[in-house]
């Protein structure tokens, strides 16, 4: 496969799940924000765009439920944002057409056109589970018509790594205070999880819980560890190695140590430092992300995605 076209399929899975999950995260925290009013408003926007790497650098302007709404949704400038990562998919999809199906054009086209260049807060709801089913409609249009080669492989691997690293953002949002945090109940629902979760552990979320089953379960497809073993699966259909003593894909390294270090921790450990664990594990995707764009499209430069947890 050309490495343009690969690149391409990477990061539209990328771009398709960046939406998804920003979606999610904004449609969560604006709830937490319409339902508890004893929360700092400024404290909890200015927690949101820091772990979505959006915080704007002045720290004396109070920052408002509609500024996030304006950074994270319709900037279309903005790399962190709604807007921009269906724009983007929309533009890799145009660069790989030859590849790409018709369904998964026409979706990313239509949702492109649509795309609302301003958004009030009582509308935000309807918006988000807008985008939230138009990246499901794109998701299932490649699944259910393209086969399982090369180009369906780079597809779900850069789904697998930006779904570890939406994750890993969600779970970061712990570093609040309890008094302007998201509860365990809210990360679940903002991660589609919240049923699943019921009917694993039949009762109501408790810290240790539901950070085990986002952080380690591996049946349910939005936790870290069934990302990253999807991603290692991908990678190793890619760029398939018989090595003989460790690894020599610079990807399966990194993955791999972040998933040792995780399953084999004890839970209660992770909880205590849960800021510092979502940070590497966004370090990680990152470092796999580069090794990905240097071993298989090295002359092209990678779309910008910056934020740090720290």
């Amino acid at each position: 496969m050309l490495s343009r076209i690969a690149e391409s399929l990477f990061w539209i899975g990328r771009y398709i799940e960046r939406s998804d999950g920003t979606a999610r995260i904004l449609e969560v925290h604006l709830q937490l924000l319409l339902e508890d009013p004893w929360i700092d408003e400024d404290t909890a926007c200015r927690s949101l765009l820091n772990v979505m790497g959006s915080l704007p650098a002045d720290t004396t302007t109070p920052v408002s439920r509609d500024d996030v709404l304006q950074r994270l949704a319709i900037d279309r400038m903005n790399p962190a944002s709604v807007a921009y990562s269906l724009g983007a998919a929309r533009e890799n999809a145009r660069r790989a057409r030859e590849i790409v199906s018709s369904e998964l054009w026409e979706t990313l086209n239509m949702t492109n056109s649509r795309m609302p260049r301003r958004l009030q807060t009582d509308k935000a709801h309807d918006f988000f589970q807008w985008v939230r089913e138009r990246a499901s409609l794109a998701v299932g249009s490649v699944d259910s018509s393209t086969s399982r080669d090369e180009a369906w492989q780079f597809f779900t691997l850069g789904r697998s790594i930006e779904r570890t690293d939406m994750t890993a953002r969600m779970l970061a949002t712990r570093s609040l205070t309890e008094a302007s945090g998201p509860s365990w109940t809210t990360i679940l629902r903002s991660c589609g999880a919240y049923e699943a979760y019921l009917r694993t552990y039949r009762g109501m979320p408790s810290a240790s819980n539901a950070a085990e089953f986002l952080l380690l379960d591996r049946l349910f497809p939005r936790s870290i560890i069934f990302s990253i073993q999807q991603a290692e699966e991908c990678m190793s259909a890619i760029d398939p190695r018989a090595d003989r003593v460790g690894h020599s894909n610079p990807v399966l390294r990194a993955l791999g140590r972040i998933r040792n270090d995780l399953e084999y921790r004890p839970i209660s450990e992770i909880i205590s430092e849960l800021p510092l664990h979502m940070d590497r594990v966004q370090r990680v995707t990152r470092e796999a992300s580069e090794a990905i764009r240097g071993r298989f499209f090295p002359t092209h430069a990678e779309p910008s995605w910056i934020g740090e947890t720290s």
